[in-house]
């Protein structure tokens, strides 16, 4: 048995000779069985679909059927019997990937699918030498690799290479589409998604759509975006997300694999750790682990650390982080805390939707990996609790809330913010205030004022106080409700009351931290201290304006 293990390997027949090798080949059993014309599978990052679609390249296609003869030995496909081995080896069969579709202008875009067709192409230039091809299907294919393509013909260039390959073959092409949306999400990122999402729709839907060279279609990717349009009017479309039961356990490593793995390499004695990092994912009814972070752990001597972090852009996370209000903050903050939050998902996503809506905004965050579901709702439909699945993605949430609360700043910038709070130093409190403010992210400018303001202190607060203290907003004391309390779970400590007035010009600003400050006496806010056995508290009224603050203590 190989114990090395696959860290950044894509390849099936690679995989299966040079390293550690979890048997997934039961899903072709279960495609053979039942297929859709078309079939998507959506799942984060990471999670084995690249590899995945490679094996089924190996496992059909009649360019492989030298290389694979020997791959499926002993594994749960052969097992399954004859009457599924046959059909190895006897498909045309195009397998490509748009997981580096990547770049910052359309311009760029476009680019780079010209290169990328050009090399497609050249895959099968042995299609040229045929008869079965006519002329204008070889003009076609020189001009595409001559890259002479306009934009339209490059949209086209998929269901023309897939028509070539039916006149060599005399049968329909099986397509395998790894990563689907990976340019979608980086148009939407770098601001040209309009423009991507239309010669996207002319590249995939003329590929699925009544094409008679198509025998049946593999999708992968993270997402489905179909009110865009992209899978409209197809109607054989079998989408597998992560609620759905079909395929479940495809992606990703399931306990008893991870079981069996840590048994294979020795290190038993830390499944517990190797749960409480990596484990925690549900796609429809299985428990899944995330495999790179499983493979990085074992390859690392059993190091726990947040692997995944780096393997894409967490631009998804940032925009719940970009509009951080107050019910925001609070939600995220019980997130972090282990609690759930309960919402409707929309999984046909709109991009443009995010900002806007919650339902769309979750679906993200839950099929891109940030959230998994905890249970759903018994009596309404399609609402959902979610919860972050273990300790990685926790570490995850806290550096991107770093960088997008403050660019430039530290944990220490944090840190000592706190120790000025906590010490009654309040010019150094609101010096250190200020200049988080002066790098705070530029989505500030469309916030709204006083809720803003509020949903940005209980998010530091929230987020970067350690266990030691109880964050919390709103409640009710005295003759009224505080902005925002936090109380020390040692009562010898201090604790501090934070009340917030927004001002309309830098010249009120004093006035207002003033009267924040009356605000805190006049209702008597410290009474729930002193309920809790806290017998000192510092009190503070802060003012905003803009980027200016204004910090009054007694």
């Amino acid at each position: 048995m190989n114990v090395r293990m696959p860290i950044g390997v894509d390849d099936f027949k690679e995989l299966r000779e040079n390293y550690y090798f979890i048997d997934k080949t039961d899903f072709i059993r279960q495609l053979i069985d039942d297929h859709s014309k078309v079939t998507l599978i959506t799942r984060p990052r990471r999670f084995g679909k690249t590899v995945t679609m490679s094996m089924l390249e190996y496992f059909f296609s009649i360019d492989k059927k030298e290389e694979s003869k020997d791959l499926f030995h002993g594994l749960a496909v052969e097992k399954a019997g004859l009457s599924y081995m046959k059909h190895r080896g006897i498909y045309p069969v195009i397998f490509i990937s748009l997981k580096d579709g990547q770049s910052p202008s359309w311009e760029q875009m476009l680019n780079f699918f010209s290169l990328f067709l050009r090399r497609l192409y050249l895959q099968y230039a042995y299609l040229m030498k045929a008869d079965t091809l006519d002329e204008c299907m070889k003009e076609d294919y020189h001009r595409i690799v001559n890259r002479q393509a306009d934009q339209t013909e490059m949209a086209f260039a998929l269901t023309r290479l897939m028509e070539m390959m039916q006149a060599y073959y005399g049968q329909p092409v099986i397509l395998l589409l790894d990563e689907y949306d990976a340019p979608i999400q980086y148009a939407w990122d770098q601001g040209y998604y309009d423009q991507c999402i239309g010669f996207m729709r002319q590249f995939l839907s003329s590929a699925l759509k009544t094409n008679r060279a198509l025998d049946f279609a593999v999708l992968t990717g993270v997402l489905r975006v179909a009110k865009e349009s992209i899978f409209s009017g197809l109607n054989n479309l079998s989408v597998c997300s992560v609620l759905s039961r079909k395929y479940s356990n495809i992606l990703g490593f399931t306990s008893a694999e991870t079981v069996a793995m840590a048994e294979d390499l020795g290190v038993e004695k830390k499944l517990p750790e190797l749960r409480q990092w990596y484990d925690g994912y549900r796609f429809g009814t299985d428990d899944i682990y995330n495999p790179w972070s499983v493979i990085n752990y074992m390859d690392n001597e059993c190091t726990p650390m947040p692997y995944w972090v780096h393997t894409s852009g967490n631009y998804i996370l940032k925009q719940l982080l970009s509009h951080a209000d107050c019910l925001r903050i609070k939600e995220l903050q019980g997130l972090l805390e282990g609690k759930t939050v309960t919402v409707s998902l929309n999984e046909t996503v709109m991009y443009d939707q995010i900002e806007k809506d919650a339902s769309a905004l979750y679906t993200l965050l839950l099929t891109t990996g940030y959230l998994t579901i905890e249970s759903v709702s018994p009596t309404t439909y399609n609402r959902y609790s979610l919860r972050i699945p273990n300790e990685e993605i926790k570490q995850v949430y806290s550096q991107e809330i770093l960088n997008t609360i403050a660019v430039g700043a530290d944990r220490n910038t944090f840190d000592t913010l706190f120790d000025a709070l906590f010490s009654g130093q309040e010019k150094d409190f609101e010096d250190r205030l200020q200049q988080i403010l002066l790098r705070f992210a530029s989505t500030y400018d469309t916030a709204n004022k006083e809720s803003f303001y509020h949903g940005f202190m209980l998010g530091i607060s929230a987020l970067f106080l350690d266990k030691q203290y109880i964050v919390e907003s709103n409640k009710e004391s005295g003759y009224g409700r505080f902005d925002i309390a936090i109380f020390p779970k040692d009562t010898q400590k201090a604790g501090v009351i934070l009340e917030f007035k927004a001002a309309d010009r830098t010249e009120s600003l004093e006035k207002q931290a003033d009267e924040a400050l009356r605000q805190i006496q006049d209702r008597q806010y410290e009474v729930e201290f002193a309920k809790r056995g806290i017998a000192s508290v510092w009190k503070y009224g802060i003012a905003f304006c803009g980027k200016q603050v204004c910090v009054k203590m007694i």
